[in-house]
């Protein structure tokens, strides 16, 4: 087990250490059962203190760790990042993040602009139409998208389910998700969205999917595979798990409540 030390205090990359080999436990007890421990969960265990305070280390890890999902909140997705994707962009009516932050409201309406270039440059009725936003996790797109849209494409399109024009939504919520549904009419909707950050990881992402959605629906109408990333669910895997639950949408045209897994 990678113990923290001096030369973990004065790393900048304070977060490079999985909490699972992070310890400041000088002579454990047992040092099997502390690594045990430390293998079956992410969780702060065994990271020492001095009296009632954490050592140094872990107090650093700790803020490190918050000051990284504070910024991966504020982030942008690079340009080249959706380009590499091969994706097209559009945006909210949110013109920045603390837009995106404060008015909730935005970030789930497109204007004229964006709903045209939707419509003119997307597939329309396709059985799944898949598209990305940053929500509240910009890191995610990259940490995760390359693996998991096209794993997911890749399994649906192998058993004849068509899947729509990809793009990427910048300033966006869960729930333009009903508009796109509006405008391409396809069978299930599903958007890739970036998740609020926490201590453990700032590149989580989740799948938000639904069956005939529309301004029509409820939020019980969604079904959600989410903690999509490294040290969660990981991209690949997610993938199958978010492939099934499609088939199971279109075989049973239905999904939240209503679906059976």
């Amino acid at each position: 087990m990678t113990k923290g030390n001096q030369k973990d205090i004065l790393d900048l990359d304070l977060t490079a250490v999985p909490m699972q080999e992070f310890s400041e436990l000088p002579e454990p007890e047992s040092a099997a059962v502390l690594d045990q421990l430390k293998k079956a969960t992410p969780a702060r265990i065994g990271i020492g203190h001095v009296g009632p305070r954490y050592h140094t280390a872990a107090a650093l890890r700790f803020q490190a760790d918050q000051y990284a999902a504070a910024d991966a909140v504020m982030a942008e997705v690079p340009e080249e990042v959706i380009q590499k994707l091969g994706f097209f962009e559009v945006r909210t009516k949110c013109k920045d993040k603390y837009d995106m932050l404060t008015r909730p409201d935005l970030g789930r309406s497109f204007d004229e602009e964006a709903k045209r270039t939707i419509a003119e440059r997307c597939l329309h009725n396709p059985d799944v139409e898949i598209y990305v936003g940053d929500g509240l996790c910009s890191p995610a797109v990259e940490a995760n998208v390359p693996d998991l849209y096209f794993a997911i494409r890749a399994s649906l399109e192998y058993d004849g389910i068509s899947v729509g024009t990809p793009f990427f939504v910048r300033y966006c919520r869960m729930n333009t998700a009903k508009t796109v549904a509006e405008l391409l009419h396809p069978k299930v909707t599903c958007i890739l969205l970036g998740e609020r950050p926490g201590l453990l990881t700032a590149k989580s992402m989740s799948a938000y999917m639904a069956y005939n959605a529309g301004y029509h629906m409820r939020e019980s109408d969604f079904n959600v595979v989410s903690n999509i990333s490294a040290v969660g669910i990981p991209p690949v895997e997610a993938a199958a798990a978010i492939a099934d639950m499609i088939r199971a949408m279109l075989k049973q045209k239905a999904s939240g409540y209503s679906l059976v897994l």
